[in-house]
């Protein structure tokens, strides 16, 4: 829909902001001007002021702005037209309609409007007679008093299948039928039979859109006996209701969130309703389905972190992740969600009644990030005492990584979690018992001078000399041996990465002279820069790595064109996928020299796994280093290069 400026400026005309602001926010006048705390952010003294010569609030605090369409649409968290049909309401304009078929739409969502006003006034006027004995009578034990009850609007659908229909005799079936109220089922041979009530023996929640307006109804079902029937019933969507695009208590926590700064989503209405009854009011809860897209963007509109609160089962768990797993390709700066984990069997009700208002405070102030669930999750989803299952985790987590738009966010997530994997996957160096390091003799690294300790230059010793003397060779590499070089000169371009990635390099140190001379340097106190790095490899009589020690191959990371952090990540990845598979080489040699003892069927079906272990990891490498066509055109830094950033 198209509204002329000119239209919108008569609708601002037409009303006095400080009375619509005033509605939900205390305002004093201060000579031609009304001044408050701000609504949207927390302060003790007032800097948000409302002028209505000029049509506008601002707050000088946090920088809020705007007139009485972005009023409803920041504070109350109400849709840009339905803040202006509201307004409009108000000042008494008709809004244009811009053709026949919006205009004919309009007459037909104001009809059924009309329709489920009437439905709710006969639910709330069911639940005072004396069929709604058992609703009350349930409602006293959920703890909901009488103020609550009127608040959300409870009510009570009877028994009778043509109930509702007799009281809203004045409205057309089809009309009652199309508002989700009625059933038309057809039998066997494709007859319409009469139609009937959907709601009935039902305690009756109406919900409402942002508007404060009744669209749909949600009953929970009273008979116990009716094992058969839905716990929880919500009306079908129809043209007022899509249950993907409804958050339930929006139009009431809009407000609340804007003061308090957080907005709580619950799993279901239920949990929604306790928690303002337990002094919450800032929650919502969506309908029946999984948080979708546009209920997170609803909810990113009142606040940049709002909080999932779902219950503490398995079930809610499920659907803490896939909300998770459906944010992640819409994070944007400064919007994330953020997760608290119920105990195990208890929801936000089950809380509240046990524990107070205080212990459920202290659980919103300690969410846990989207990345810490996320990474707690899938570390905790299966066992990882394998290397496979390791480098399954690993998998998992990029996967997720991967479905992430913005790609500031992809780089600082994959980063994080590539750092929590790494820690996680390889134990601390001194608890590494094939990853032996030679330590050179006290004499060795320095002397007392005046009372000081005073380092010297280290003497040149390598702590595997055979491997050493094949660098010196530099013939007959093998594929695996023209990876160990290629990190060699990737690390040398950037040295932050050794400390970073130090635990998985040492599982390719006790093959790699240059990288555990490096380490040694490391755990001297030593600091590694790329100049210095040439000199410690020369200090042990070891080459500096070279195009020709990894002819045919071509890596990103020794591109001097790459992004700096993109070559830091790709050189990350190579660390661990060489680490990775050389677990699984030390692992399969122990399967094999089993082999050989046992000559069973178990200890050959080990040996087999790991050999197609391994060649995955070789394949993955193959494909990291593609073929490169001009051998030689990448080359490593000389020693005084500065590093690239």
């Amino acid at each position: 829909m198209s509204l002329s400026p000119q239209w919108l400026d008569e609708l601002r005309a037409r009303l006095t902001l400080s009375t619509i602001v005033g509605r939900t926010t205390k305002l004093t006048k201060k000579g031609r001007e009304y001044a408050a705390c701000c609504p949207f952010h927390n302060e003790k003294s007032p800097s948000f002021y409302v002028n209505d010569e000029k049509g506008f609030y601002h707050c000088f605090g946090c920088g809020a702005h705007g007139d009485a369409i972005r009023w409803l649409t920041d504070q109350r968290g109400m849709g840009f037209m339905d803040a202006v049909k509201d307004l409009a309401a108000e000042a008494g304009l008709e809004v244009p309609a811009p053709d026949p078929q919006s205009a004919q739409r309009a007459q037909q969502q104001a009809g059924l409007h009309d329709v489920m006003a009437a439905a709710q006034a006969f639910f709330v006027g069911q639940l005072a007679g004396a069929e709604g004995a058992k609703a009350r009578a349930y409602l006293s034990t959920r703890g909901f008093d009488a103020a609550t009850c009127q608040r959300f609007g409870f009510g009570y659908a009877p028994e009778g299948r043509q109930a509702l229909k007799a009281a809203l005799r004045q409205f057309p079936e089809p009309l009652l039928i199309e508002a989700g109220l009625r059933i038309v089922v057809e039998d066997a041979d494709g007859n319409k039979r009469e139609p009937y009530d959907r709601f009935r023996g039902r305690l009756m929640l109406p919900i409402e859109d942002a508007r404060g307006r009744v669209i749909a109804f949600g009953g929970r079902i009273l008979d116990k006996t009716k094992t058969d029937a839905p716990k929880y019933l919500n009306s079908p969507d129809t043209p007022l209701f899509d249950k993907g695009r409804t958050l339930y208590n929006l139009h009431r926590a809009g407000p609340v969130s804007r003061q308090s700064g957080r907005l709580v989503v619950v799993e279901g209405y239920m949990d929604a309703i306790a928690m303002s009854a337990g002094g919450f009011g800032e929650c919502v809860a969506p309908l029946g389905t999984a948080l979708t897209e546009r209920q997170l963007e609803m909810a990113w509109r009142l606040v940049e972190t709002p909080v999932l609160c779902f219950d503490g089962d398995a079930a809610g768990q499920r659907a803490a992740m896939r909300a998770i797993t459906r944010a992640l390709p819409l994070l944007r700066p400064a919007h994330s969600l953020s997760i608290v984990r119920m105990p195990e069997g208890l929801d936000p009700d089950d809380l509240l009644r046990a524990q107070g208002p205080k212990a459920m405070e202290a659980l919103l102030s300690n969410a846990a990030s989207l990345l810490d669930t996320l990474w707690a999750h899938e570390r905790d989803a299966l066992p990882l005492t394998t290397p496979e299952a390791k480098a399954g985790l690993k998998a998992r987590l990029m996967e997720h990584v991967n479905t992430i738009a913005d790609e500031d966010i992809k780089a600082l997530y994959r980063r994080e979690l590539t750092d929590r994997f790494s820690a996680f996957a390889f134990p601390q160096r001194q608890n590494i018992p094939f990853a032996p390091r030679a330590q050179a003799p006290r004499a060795a690294q320095g002397k007392m001078v005046n009372g000081r300790w005073t380092r010297e230059p280290p003497v040149p010793t390598s702590p595997l000399p055979e491997t050493a003397a094949r660098l010196r060779r530099g013939a007959g590499r093998s594929q695996r041996e023209k990876h160990f070089a290629v990190l060699s000169a990737g690390l040398m371009r950037h040295p932050q990465e050794i400390a970073r990635n130090a635990e998985a390099l040492c599982l390719i140190a006790r093959e790699d002279a240059r990288i555990d001379v490096l380490l040694d340097h490391l755990d001297g106190g030593g600091v590694l820069e790329m100049g210095a790095i040439a000199t410690i490899w020369a200090e042990h009589g070891l080459p500096l790595p070279s195009p020709d020690d990894w002819a045919g191959l071509t890596f990103g990371f020794l591109d001097d064109t790459r992004p700096a952090q993109q070559a830091r990540d790709e050189l990350a990845e190579m660390v661990m996928l060489v680490a990775e598979r050389e677990a699984v080489e030390l692992a399969f040699g122990e399967a094999t020299k089993r082999y050989e003892r046992e000559l069973s069927d178990d200890a050959g079906a080990e040996q087999e796994r790991l050999r197609k272990r391994k060649l995955e990891f070789e394949a993955r490498l193959r494909h990291m280093g593609h073929a490169n066509e001009q051998d030689g055109d990448i080359i490593p830094p000389e020693p005084n290069d500065t590093q690239p950033e």
